[in-house]
């Protein structure tokens, strides 16, 4: 890993929302999206001149503040991840056994995943799974988006599956990313549906760009979504 988030930058993207109103990516880094989903959340993209090449971040916020920070690769691979409150760091461990690739989704409309992943709070698990374009698109606040069927569980080291959750996400080529869509999420007590789907994508010089108080579904999520129900979406987006 060329580029490693310091304990201070994590404490200050870590601050609470009122602090600030306006997302400010750690030194060298520059958001280059943001996007207002349902389900009460708001995400900003950034990449960073330290990184490998292809690489990208994601600051995902609610109500509350910042909960969930992402780096992935160009093939859209799960590299590292923060969860906040408290702080646990999740890591790809090396040579998975089938890596993603976003690559081959878009050249054979399927690909197929298996890897581990390790925490740094020492829980350890394995997630294998799938993403398959439907061959529909959906344009989103302007944005061309086109459809995927995905599916995936995670299991702990005795082989017991931990979560799972399967529906349909969006990817956009030239962005090479993913993006929630309406889905389904079991942590172990049944399939619950969500839905983060985008609403607005908001790019530089555009109202809102860098935004971190979520707009959309945010009372309606205090008041009805489950307790046992992740704040990250499903798919690509909870891992």
């Amino acid at each position: 890993m060329r580029f490693l988030i310091s304990a201070a930058a994590l404490l200050a993207l870590g601050a609470p929302a009122q602090a600030a109103s306006t997302f400010t990516p750690p030194e060298g880094c520059s958001v280059y999206l943001t996007v207002q989903s349902r389900g009460c959340r708001v995400s900003n993209h950034y990449t960073c001149t330290a990184d490998a090449p292809g690489d990208q971040w994601r600051a995902d916020f609610d109500q509350e503040g910042i909960f969930f920070l992402s780096r992935i690769d160009s093939e859209a691979q799960w590299v590292e991840s923060f969860d906040f409150f408290p702080t646990v760091r999740q890591t790809l461990d090396p040579n998975p056994e089938d890596p993603a690739s976003f690559s081959g989704l878009l050249s054979t409309g399927l690909d197929t995943f298996a890897f581990g992943l390790s925490r740094d709070n020492g829980e350890q698990s394995s997630v294998t799974g799938f993403d398959r374009l439907t061959g529909k698109t959906v344009t989103i606040d302007g944005v061309t988006l086109e459809e995927t069927e995905f599916e995936y569980e995670e299991s702990d080291a005795t082989g017991t599956v931990m979560r799972r959750s399967r529906g349909h996400e969006y990817i956009n080529r030239e962005w090479r990313n993913f993006f929630a869509g309406p889905s389904e999420w079991d942590g172990g007590e049944g399939f619950v549906p969500i839905d983060g789907s985008p609403v607005q994508f908001i790019l530089p010089g555009e109202p809102g760009f860098a935004a971190t108080e979520p707009l959309f579904d945010c009372d309606a999520i205090m008041s009805s979504y489950p307790m046992s129900t992740p704040k990250k979406e499903s798919g690509h987006d909870d891992l």
